[in-house]
């Protein structure tokens, strides 16, 4: 398999921790149920609460391509099987009847009849025959069949990595769509926060205005800002409900189920950055374990056309019971002869000229093998490559992140200290609509930093090999 045109699907970490909500934000209201048992198929229609571990299970046992890998491991079983069958006796049985209205003639001479010098025309046979018997051949020696039962078992573990490594595809899809749910769920609470206190201002300046204190500029564009947060809003609440659809699909769950899935609190999150020092094995990586078992399988492939200069030994045996008369054989007593038959052969093969076709396939799978080496010795400097960007990246995250909290805190406060300043007159209404479109923005881009970082945390225990972790 070429990791370049097929790289392994990713995977996500422990489960999502989103943000509560902000000073008093609410979480978009859902009807829940309680969360379904680990890998449990969830009937349609029906609402469930998911956590990530919930929805991970769920994946591996509905998914079709999960699926699809499970038949694979099991048809590789019968592919052994099917090998293993030409090292066992191969036993056949045959029967016939035949009926020839016209015999064929022989010449003879005429000496044999005692007329010199005439050609005889004598029909030999007769009318009916008819027969039944059992063959049997045993190969007592075929290396092509040893090599054959490795390649087999070898085909069936490359079966079982392969089916490890859509499982990993699945768990890093489904468990980013999870996370970006999440956001997308904290952000619509940003916005409720947001539109509550505008609508509160709304309504000061409204009762100003009608007091003769502030203008209808001031209430028109108080309006227009309430109006746009009422647009993101709704546009927010469509992304969420695409993005649970394409979070069903990639589960193998039914679009008409009704999900939920619960935020945690910001207090559970503890990001940490990681050791640039740090080194990774990557021999337990699925993609590389994928490779190695595919130049196992080369490498028998070529024993495989090397074992066409092996000689073949063979034990076979036939015993048959045969009736020729000129009446149909079957249930006649007079006038048919019935005899058995029987032979015992050792038969030996031995392969001596085919026009170097045999070293010809030898050197092409040697080529492939050496083919797929570099490949492997790429696909490890990839690994490589990744793991330490990996590292890098949530190192990277971790400070944005750090950074962002405290940019919603100042925000915050910014924000408090305007509105405050506004109602007693020292600040104006542009000072307002600025603060507030800060302390948005800066959720925003704390609820990003925080996908960022999650999305990192996968990348890393993908590159670490334990993404299988994500599903305790």
């Amino acid at each position: 398999m070429n990791v370049k045109n097929n790289r392994m699907m990713k995977r996500l970490s422990w489960s999502l921790l989103l943000i509560a909500g902000l000073t008093g934000g609410r979480a978009l209201a859902q009807d829940t149920a309680p969360a379904a048992a680990p890998g449990t198929l969830i009937p349609a229609g029906s609402v469930t609460t998911l956590e990530l571990k919930d929805a991970l299970n769920y994946v591996l046992k509905a998914s079709y391509a999960a699926r699809q890998a499970k038949l694979d491991i099991e048809n590789g079983q019968y592919q052994i099987e099917e090998v293993k069958s030409r090292a066992l006796p191969q036993i056949t049985g045959n029967a016939n009847i035949t009926y020839n209205p016209i015999l064929q003639q022989s010449a003879l001479p005429g000496e044999l009849a005692g007329q010199p010098g005439k050609t005889l025309l004598v029909a030999f046979g007769q009318k009916w025959s008819s027969g039944a018997g059992i063959s049997v051949s045993q190969s007592l020696f075929d290396q092509g069949v040893f090599t054959g039962l490795k390649a087999a078992k070898s085909t069936q573990e490359y079966y079982r990595i392969a089916a490890q490594y859509t499982d990993e595809q699945l768990i890093e899809q489904v468990a980013t769509l999870y996370y970006r749910v999440l956001v997308q769920r904290q952000m619509i609470g940003v916005i409720d926060t947001t539109l509550m206190n505008t609508i509160k201002v709304q309504k000061i300046i409204k009762g100003q205005y009608e007091n003769g204190l502030a203008k209808q500029i001031d209430v028109d564009r108080i309006t227009v800002n309430v109006s746009n947060l009422q647009s993101q809003r709704q546009q927010l609440l469509n992304a969420v409900s695409q993005l649970e659809n394409q979070l069903k699909y990639a589960m193998g769950m039914s679009i008409e189920t009704h999900i939920a899935l619960p935020a945690v609190a910001f207090e559970a999150i503890h990001p940490q950055a990681v050791s640039i020092a740090d080194t990774m094995n990557f021999s337990n990586r699925t993609e590389y374990k994928l490779l190695k078992q595919q130049e196992t399988l080369l490498k028998l492939q070529k024993d495989a056309y090397k074992a066409e200069y092996y000689p073949t030994l063979s034990l076979n045996g036939n015993y048959a019971y045969q009736g020729l008369g000129n009446k149909l054989p079957w249930f006649q007593k007079a006038g048919v002869n019935w005899f058995d038959y029987s032979a015992v052969s050792v038969n030996l093969r031995v392969p001596i000229f085919n026009g170097f076709a045999t070293r010809s396939r030898i050197r092409q799978a040697d080529v492939s093998i050496r083919k797929l080496q570099e490949d492997i010795q790429n696909t490890s400097l990839g690994l490589n490559m990744n793991y330490h960007n990996a590292k890098t990246q949530i190192n990277s995250s971790v400070i944005v992140l750090n950074t962002q909290k405290e940019n919603v805190a100042l925000a915050q406060k910014v924000f408090f200290n305007v509105q405050n300043n506004y109602n007693n007159g020292l600040a104006s209404l542009t000072d307002l609509l600025d603060a507030e479109t800060s302390l948005t923005e800066a959720h925003n881009s704390y609820s990003s930093a925080l996908l960022d970082y999650r999305v990192a945390e996968i990348q890393l225990i993908k590159a670490q090999g334990n993404l299988k972790s994500l599903l305790n």
